[in-house]
């Protein structure tokens, strides 16, 4: 496989893969979030304002509930976690991309296409390694809460 080949089969897919995903979760991340803090905002004035119109204590049990729900989902997926990780290894990679695209250092050498590949593996196999703690991390807090 020469470096036109890896570029496009590996490093390009990894960068439109972890860049995809870090989308993803900063959309879910943000979209729960602020679901959470609308939530929590309209707890005193439905409690203030709305206890002619509408049967209060089920609005707010019910929205209490749908918060817990919310924050539950955010800390069990990891929205802001992964959205950070994934987009950094994203930037990670298409660093060394251009880097090694331009001939920067440390890509000035006869080896540098074996360096790139190294380099290029180790930030994905960190990756995937961070990945698979912050599974077992959230396995682990289940088990015991």
């Amino acid at each position: 496989m020469n470096s036109e080949e890896y570029i496009a089969e590996r490093v390009d897919s990894q960068i439109s893969w972890y860049s995809s995903r870090s989308r993803q979760a900063q959309l879910r991340f943000k979209w729960l979030r602020g679901f959470e803090i609308a939530a929590a905002a309209s707890i005193p004035l439905l409690a203030g304002f709305g206890r002619d119109v509408l049967p209060v204590d089920i609005v707010v049990a019910v929205l209490g509930a749908l918060i817990a729900l919310a924050s539950a989902l955010v800390s069990l997926n990891q929205y802001q976690e992964n959205w950070i990780e994934y987009r950094t290894c994203a930037e990670s990679l298409k660093h060394e991309k251009f880097l090694f695209l331009t001939g920067a250092e440390p890509y000035g050498s006869d080896a540098a296409f074996s360096l790139f590949v190294n380099r290029i593996e180790a930030l994905i196999s960190k990756e995937n390694r961070s990945w698979s703690q912050n599974v077992q991390s959230v396995v682990e807090r289940a088990e015991s809460g």
